[in-house]
């Protein structure tokens, strides 16, 4: 393996470690990207908590994740932790940023390229500090996800690493719904075609509205047709992904990508998910199942009994490793610097 000269930054978020226990979805992307660049041969930094673990370089501000620690100030670390980076931007030939917005008010303050990858706009009112910001080079993770004003350089689709998950050419009765507890993700509505299916029901993650739960969620739970298992990794989320008859994905908002569809098809599982947002960019009627209402998932839902798991797997092959993605960002690290 040749040895690249670049030497990158990698400012990772600090609400979860790197890589996550369980619910962290930029925080495994920052993981899957960072060990591949180091098997590439980049000299990596990565800026995460002090929990993290990497085979480049770990530069700890925050000592653990401040949604894990109650008494850690979101606010004060994520100024540490993202000042950190500046002040030693000398050291570095690139800075990749995935810590959203606040990392680019510092952009101007340093004379290395900094390349941010849009994971996502949380809301409009966030968009300011980025239309400010415009010309500098953005990485999106959809073409859906775009926005006309700013400068993409290029469109990455996320990558995972394929030995975290366990392919099975067999699946159990039950749908799977993984991903944050909150009425954007369409919990209630994964809860409504269950019943209407007469499927078992598994779900698994973060509780991000507790009201949502509170009222929508709970009232349906009895432990058998509906389970609540709360977050989950490793081993434990692996198997719960493989066994799925399908994974269930009926998201209320535009996805800009959609992390946990290409878990399930690295699993062999298919997904049925709403045509919304980035999600018909990384799914087809080869993996799954895309509809515009709970009533087409139920019409159409018997079609999934039709998805070859061993096909939903080499798609994930194909399309969605780290490995792709991390030669990828090292050839817009490579335009932006000039280096090798």
């Amino acid at each position: 393996m040749e040895k690249s000269s670049l030497r990158v930054a990698m400012l990772g978020p600090i609400s979860w470690c790197t890589p996550p226990r369980h619910y962290g979805p930029w925080e495994l992307v920052v993981s899957n990207l960072t060990e591949s660049l180091v098997q590439l041969g980049v000299d990596v930094t990565l800026f995460a908590t002090g929990n993290s673990r990497t085979q480049g370089k770990l530069h700890a501000i925050a000592a653990a994740p401040y949604s894990e620690s109650p008494t850690i100030n979101r606010w004060a670390w994520t100024a540490l932790h993202i000042s950190e980076v500046f002040e030693r931007a000398r050291e570095f030939d690139l800075i990749h940023n995935h810590f959203d917005f606040l990392p680019l008010t510092y952009s101007k303050l340093v004379e290395i390229p900094v390349l941010t990858t849009v994971h996502g706009f949380s809301s409009d009112g966030i968009f300011p500090v980025y239309s400010k910001y415009r010309d500098l080079p953005f990485v999106s993770i959809s073409l859906a996800s775009q926005r006309p004003e700013l400068n993409y350089v290029r469109n990455i689709y996320h990558g995972i690493s394929l030995e975290a998950y366990s392919f099975s050419e067999h699946s159990r009765d039950y749908l799977l719904f993984l991903g944050r507890i909150c009425a954007e993700k369409g919990v209630h509505d994964a809860i409504e075609l269950a019943a209407k299916v007469a499927r078992p029901l598994k779900i698994a993650g973060i509780i991000q509205d507790t009201e949502y739960f509170r009222e929508k969620i709970e009232p349906a739970l009895d432990g058998n047709r509906v389970q609540f298992l709360g977050p989950i990794g490793g081993q434990a989320k692996a198997d719960l992904l493989s066994h799925a008859f399908a994974t269930v994905h009926l998201c209320q908002c535009e996805e800009p990508f959609g992390l946990s569809i290409v878990e399930s098809l690295a699993s062999g599982t298919p997904v049925l998910a709403m045509r919304r947002g980035g999600i018909p960019e990384i799914l087809d009627d080869r993996c799954g199942l895309l509809v515009d209402s709970i009533d087409e998932a139920q019409r159409e839902f018997g079609r999934l009994s039709t998805v070859r798991r061993r096909e939903c797997r080499q798609v994930a092959e194909k399309r969605f490793t780290a490995a792709r993605m991390a030669r990828e960002y090292l050839e817009v690290y490579r335009e932006l610097t000039g280096l090798r």
